[in-house]
């Protein structure tokens, strides 16, 4: 079956960096757009960015547009999440997901979602 397993998440202070992982199996890695979206206590899952299936496309939230970057490996079935300058409001479970449309992804159109990975950033 389809499993999508985050990793590198931790505590980190403000204006620190972490990079998250999201290694996939059980599908044609190659042949989808993946993203990661975040859950904050008491708040609704949102995107925080996207990556269309050979990563020359790719799309930003605004909250960490120019701080996160979002890229892919396909011989190695992982996207990445690198973090930089995080904030507190940052703080989070960080999912990776993985979706047919590169375009309706950020919308939580998704066919695959990993169990998530815990952000902590303290002021």
């Amino acid at each position: 079956q389809v499993q999508l397993v985050e990793s590198g998440g931790g505590l980190v202070q403000a204006g620190g960096s972490l990079r998250l992982s999201c290694a996939a199996s059980g599908l044609t890695f190659s042949t989808y757009a993946m993203g990661w979206f975040r859950q904050a206590p008491g708040k609704e899952r949102e995107c925080v960015a996207t990556i269309n299936d050979n990563g020359i496309n790719t799309y930003y939230e605004d909250p960490v547009n120019g701080r996160f970057t979002i890229s892919r490996d396909n011989a190695k079935n992982t996207v990445y999440l690198q973090m930089n300058s995080l904030k507190p409001e940052d703080t989070a479970i960080y999912y990776c997901a993985a979706g047919r449309l590169f375009f309706t992804l950020a919308s939580m159109n998704a066919d695959y979602w990993g169990q998530g990975t815990q952000v902590t950033v303290s002021s």
